[in-house]
This record gives C-alpha cells, structure tokens and sequence, in this order.
C-alpha cells in the first residue's frame, strides 16, 4: 500500500511540472508580440516624423540700433616728460648734486663736470675777440681822420681813403667773428654745468664724481633719467571698432592695481589717428594730474570706459551669428530661401551682438543658426 501511495506521489508531482511548463512557454509566446508593438509604435512614429510638416525657423527681424557696451582694457601709466640726460662735450665729473628720486626744479643744477682744455680754448677767443676789436677801432679812427682831411682838395688821394675804408671794413668783420667765436666758446663752457630741463623726479644715476663722460658714445648709459611725475599720461591701445566711437573729452574710468577697488577719472586728450597694422589698435592718451604724488609711471590700469556703439549697425542675439575657421557669417531669409551673408561684429553684451555687412533694414535672419543649418 505504501508503494501504492507513492506512486501516486510521484505522479502527481510529474503532473505539476508538466502544468509549469506549459504557462512557461505561454509567457514567452506572449512575450513576443509585446516587443514587436514596442518597435512597431517606434516605426510608426519614425514615418510620422518623416511625413510631418518641418517645424518653423526662429527669425529676427534687422533693425539699425547700437548697442552701448562698458569696455574693459590695460593701460599703463607713463610720465608726460622724461629725459635721458647725456654729456654734450667731453669732460670729468666733478659734482653729483642730486640722487635718484631726488625732486628737482626746472633750471636747478644736477652735476658739474670739468674740462680744463675748454676753459682754455675760451679764454684765448676772448682775447683774440679783444684783439680784433683793438684793431678794429684803430682802422675806424685812422679812416675817419683820413676822411676829414680828404675834404681839403688835394690833401688826400681817392686811392689812399678807399684802401683805409677798405681794411677799416675787413678789420671790423674780423672782430665780430673773433666774437661770435667767443661766445660758442662760452657756449660750449656753459655744457659743463647741467640743470634740470623741467620739474621731475630722478629715476636713474649712472655716472660718480671722477668718471670720464663722453659725448661721441652712442650706446652708453645716460648719466641721469629725469622724469616728470605730477602729470602723467594713461596710455591705452584700443581696438579699431571701439576707437571709431570714441571722441575727445570723453570720460574714462580706470582702477591701478597699486590700489584696489579705487576709482580714478581721466578723460581722452589725445589720439595718434593711426592704427597698429599689427594689434589692429589705436593709441589714446588720458591726461592723468598726479598732485599728491600716490602715482608712479609704469603702473598698471584697468581702463573702462562706455562705447556707445556703431549707429548704423544691426544689433542681433549671438546665436544668430555663426563663427567659423574661415568666416563669420549671419544666415538671412530672401525668397524664401536661407543665404549666408558675411558680417563683422562690433559691441557685445551678454546676448546679443552688433552686426554690420550686406545686410538691409527689415530683412530677417535666422535667430538661433550653426555651421549645420543648411541654406
């Protein structure tokens, strides 16, 4: 009986696999149509998108605006004068009464130097001037006299008082070169004595008491740099497109980075009127006044100022411009048709840009273009 019952055990356990089976393999019959609904609604939706209507291209309509933007550019400070000072004649140094930044006044004397040969030379012109002066006069007196007897007939020859005129002239001649050779002398004397050009700051000494200068040497060192400080030049080299903007008396601001977050003013005093064929720059100039004596040439600026813009230009959003390794370029709606026009951009802001090329009032340009819109 018991082999009985587990024989019934047995069969009933095959009879459960056999059911389990059976579902299995209904599950996976099933599992195949679901799939294939999946990539049918993906093909359906594919030939839909294929057969739609092309959604419509953004556009923006041209209109001539400029577009103000604060630009931000270096600059440095230079002195508004400086002088490298060098010997004009030979000679050794005999006082150095100034040091590097010592202040000094126009005409106030800087060195002396000492050259024996030309106190020499000096004094012999003086005394040669005198001589000829002497003999000058002598030859005056000896005509004049002669004239007066002349006026007695016969007392005198014509020959004899044109020959007396003649070497009364020639002697005076001789004495105003003896004289003007005098005084180049002196003048040349006077080089031993150097003073101060204009008000400034020296910035460099080269040259001690006792030291041999020469006035023929062209690659040495200056003996002195005297530089104005109490007005300097802010000197700022501005893009083309900006500089046309720009004008006279415009108001400039600029940050040093000698003191952070101070606000300085300057204004536009002068423009070269020529632009660097290599950085495509124009150099301005800002008159800067330096009273309290807190600025130094050769700092750096931070120099902003307000461009207004190019009026006849078209102000755009950036992604209407399409920049390329060959070309810049807008994508413009004519007869229906999409054409890639050239442009030049000018001011920007965060958005949106100024355009300028073969472009009208009115036409209208593809809002958000690339190099993949296809005209």
């Amino acid at each position: 009986m018991n082999q009985n019952k587990n024989l019934g055990v047995a069969a009933l356990a095959v009879w459960c696999l056999v059911i389990v089976a059976g579902c299995g393999s209904t599950a996976g019959e099933g599992s195949h149509p679901g799939t294939a609904s999946v990539s049918g609604a993906a093909q359906t939706g594919a030939s839909a998108g294929a057969q739609g209507t092309t959604a419509p291209v953004e556009r923006v309509r041209l209109e001539r605006s400029a577009l103000p933007q604060l630009v931000k550019l270096p600059g440095q400070l230079a002195s508004f004068e400086e002088v490298s000072i060098f010997p004009r004649v030979n000679g050794y140094v005999k006082n150095v009464w100034v040091d590097v930044g010592s202040h000094v006044k126009k005409g106030q004397l800087l060195m002396e130097l000492e050259a024996p040969e030309l106190e020499q030379a000096t004094t012999q012109a003086k005394e040669k001037y005198a001589q000829a002066k002497l003999d000058a006069t002598i030859s005056e007196q000896n005509y004049e006299r002669m004239r007066q007897a002349a006026e007695t007939p016969g007392a005198v020859s014509p020959m004899n008082l044109a020959s007396l005129k003649a070497k009364a002239d020639a002697d005076s001649a001789l004495s105003n070169a003896e004289k003007a050779n005098w005084q180049m002398e002196g003048a040349i004397l006077s080089y031993l004595r150097v003073t101060a050009p204009f008000d400034g700051v020296i910035s460099e000494r080269n040259v001690h008491p006792g030291a041999l200068v020469n006035a023929e040497s062209k690659d040495g060192k200056p003996m002195l740099e005297l530089r104005q400080v109490d007005h300097l030049r802010l000197q700022v080299d501005i893009p083309e497109g900006i500089a046309a903007g720009l004008q006279d008396k415009d108001t400039v601001e600029f940050y040093l980075s000698a003191y952070p977050g101070q606000k300085m003013i300057g204004h536009i005093a002068r423009r070269s009127d020529l632009v660097n064929s290599q950085f495509r720059a124009e150099r301005m100039e800002m008159d800067v006044y330096n009273h309290d004596g807190k600025l130094a040439p050769g700092m750096y600026a931070d120099v902003l100022f307000d461009s207004k813009g190019n009026p006849s230009a078209f102000t755009v959003p950036k992604t209407a411009v399409v920049t390329s390794t060959e070309r810049k370029y807008v994508i413009a709606i004519r007869d229906g048709k999409m054409v890639k026009v050239d442009v030049a951009t000018g001011n920007e802001s965060a958005s949106k840009v100024e355009i300028t090329g073969d472009l009208q009032p009115g036409e209208e340009v593809v809002a958000k273009a690339n190099d993949e819109t296809v005209p």
